[in-house]
């Protein structure tokens, strides 16, 4: 049953209906009576009024209307139906639990006054994963196989996440036609998290803790204060500053940084928001090692980014960006809440260590006529006092470059992609060639679909790679370990295509082709020579469904395989054969109010 929610009673002037009232004789005129607006109930969800009427109506040339957002709208019933469910109809009414459709508890209509905005967002998020991953032991006492002789064992692994999340925001302005004067917002996250895997040393460097663990977690991921700090022109362009917890994505596709974390934040927009820009400032917190949220421990880190857009450049609908990123990883020893060392990485030299680095960068993203790209160089520089995989201070000069051209036709778009992270070819020479990034979180040649990226390949103590990250930096943690620029490198080279099979359902597949750049790190890590560079095939496919055409209800599912060539072979290959293909599966629910 639809609720009609209460209005504001429109102004009204009626004849007394006493006993006492005497009409007025035929020969004296009758006055005019003022104008009568209807009241009719506005859309969606309203809520009760924060206005006060204080303007009387004098004439009938002006009509006040107090609460200016709830102005209603008349019934109509376009087929003279009655309003069928599965009629078309212009006008749709809603009730408080109703988030399809106009509502105050989403910031349509203010709460208090005419420019106090209130949004509260809920969110379900599972997910649930089945992989296969390298799983390093040590045989005969960290294997549940006492016969087992290889370094890598039963590769199985189920994992669990859910998510709830509860977020409020109170905002002041007037967000259709110009920035927040100030915002507040706070979001809560509830974690459980549940790892099943089938070796020992896994959940834990301590064997007797088994082979599952279950974690649960409460976070506070963001907390922000923003204020507006002033407006240029007529056209709204503005200053505002954001000081707290926030997300933030340096790029177009988050090749370098991609984050939620504490950050002092100024940002605006130029000539019409034609230009926007960035400067922010992270010092961050320490995650949480299972649920990956933040904790309140500081993390010894800084990091400094600014960024400039421009749209339209050159060609109308292609947006460019120029960036400049600083890290600050200073020296600390941490072990994460199962018990394994992530700083310093724990290969070669045991000390501490502070990373710095630079990254200049430049990046585009849009379509030229009818070719869509998408585009990236950066170039990183610095020093890192003491690289434990070197045994000596680095001198950082590495690179990074990517691009992605797709063409649309009718339903499906075509993709190919290149990218390319410099490696290290000198263990030995004191310079750090290969590209490593600060938090990266890339959409890129498959994203969360891509094997290679989805899944954190173990090697002896680090990663080879990373969860959620292209580069293979041979990194303890992308999450609490240090940044490392001496690693292989990657050449990366895309083929796929997008799907619109329906208006609810996509379908994403990609098949990505993988060579280490520099194999001679790999060679002294591992003691053994003459590694092969091809990596193999990451074949992926999966869909995304969203059955109300809006994000209140989103599923994805991926399926991948990681086909192994000879340079995979070297590292994870049983002593006497091939190593398997890797598959792994993953579906994840949203559900947001």
């Amino acid at each position: 049953m639809l609720i009609r929610p209460p209005v504001l009673s429109g102004p009204q002037l009626t004849q007394p209906t006493t006993p006492d009232f005497v009409p007025l004789p035929h020969f004296i005129e009758e006055p005019d009576l003022l104008l009568q607006w209807p009241v009719d109930p506005p859309l969606g969800y309203t809520g009760p009024s924060g206005i006060r009427p204080e303007e009387p109506q004098l004439d009938s040339h002006f009509v006040p209307l107090a609460d200016r957002w709830r102005s209603g709208f008349p019934e109509w019933d376009r087929y003279d139906k009655g309003h069928p469910a599965q009629d078309e109809y212009p006008f749709v009414e809603g009730s408080k639990w109703d988030p399809y459709h106009q509502n105050f508890l989403k910031g349509d209509y203010p709460i208090l006054g005419q420019h106090n905005f209130f949004i509260l967002t809920a969110t379900e998020n599972l997910l649930l994963e089945a992989r296969q991953v390298p799983t390093p032991n040590t045989p005969f006492e960290s294997t549940p196989d006492p016969g087992s002789e290889e370094f890598f064992g039963d590769p199985d692994q189920y994992f669990m996440n859910n998510n709830l999340l509860i977020s409020t925001e109170w905002n002041h302005g007037d967000a259709g036609f110009k920035p927040a004067d100030w915002r507040v917002k706070l979001t809560n996250i509830f974690n459980i998290n549940h790892l099943v895997a089938d070796e020992y040393g896994v959940v834990s460097p301590d064997v007797r803790k088994g082979t599952g663990r279950f974690r649960e977690r409460y976070a506070l991921e963001e907390w922000i204060f923003e204020t507006k700090l002033a407006d240029f022109g007529p056209d709204y362009d503005f200053v505002s500053a954001r000081a707290g917890s926030q997300f933030f994505a340096s790029d177009f596709r988050g090749f370098i940084f991609a984050d939620v974390n504490r950050a002092f934040r100024l940002f605006g927009t130029r000539f019409s928001n034609r230009d926007q820009f960035n400067l922010i400032y992270f010092d961050q917190t320490e995650k949480d090692t299972n649920s990956l949220l933040n904790t309140f421990d500081d993390r010894h880190q800084n990091t400094l980014i600014a960024n400039y857009y421009r749209q339209d450049f050159i060609w109308p609908g292609y947006t460019v960006s120029c960036s400049y990123h600083y890290n600050r990883d200073q020296a600390s020893v941490e072990f994460d809440k199962n018990g394994f060392l992530v700083r310093p990485d724990p290969v070669g030299v045991f000390a501490e260590h502070e990373v710095n680095s630079h990254y200049l960068g430049f990046a585009g993203d849009g379509h030229i006529n009818r070719v869509n790209i998408s585009h990236a160089f950066y170039w990183a520089l610095g020093k890192d006092e003491l690289n434990p995989l070197a045994g000596r201070p680095v001198n950082i000069n590495a690179q990074m470059a990517a691009l992605e051209l797709s063409y649309d036709r009718d339903w499906i778009r075509f993709r190919t992609s290149y990218f390319f992270a410099s490696g290290d070819d000198n263990i030995f020479d004191g310079e750090g060639t290969g590209f490593d990034t600060i938090f990266d979180n890339p959409n890129f040649a498959g994203g969360q679909f891509s094997y290679w990226q989805r899944q954190t390949i173990k090697l002896f103590g680090v990663n080879l790679t990373n969860r959620m990250s292209l580069v293979p930096d041979l990194r303890s943690s992308k999450f609490q370990g240090q940044t490392n620029f001496v690693n292989p490198g990657l050449h990366l080279f895309n083929m796929g295509y997008d799907a619109e099979l329906t208006p609810k359902l996509r379908s994403i597949n990609n098949v990505n082709f993988l060579w280490f750049d520099q194999t001679e790190v790999l060679e002294q890590f591992v003691f053994q020579p003459n590694i092969n560079a091809f990596i193999g095939a990451d074949v992926s496919t999966g869909v995304e469904y969203r059955p109300l055409l809006n994000n209140n209800i989103i599923f994805v599912g991926g399926i991948s395989m990681l086909i192994p060539g000879p340079g995979f072979d070297d590292l994870y290959a049983p002593l006497d054969g091939q190593a398997n293909t890797l598959v792994a599966g993953f579906a994840n629910l949203a559900l947001t109010y």
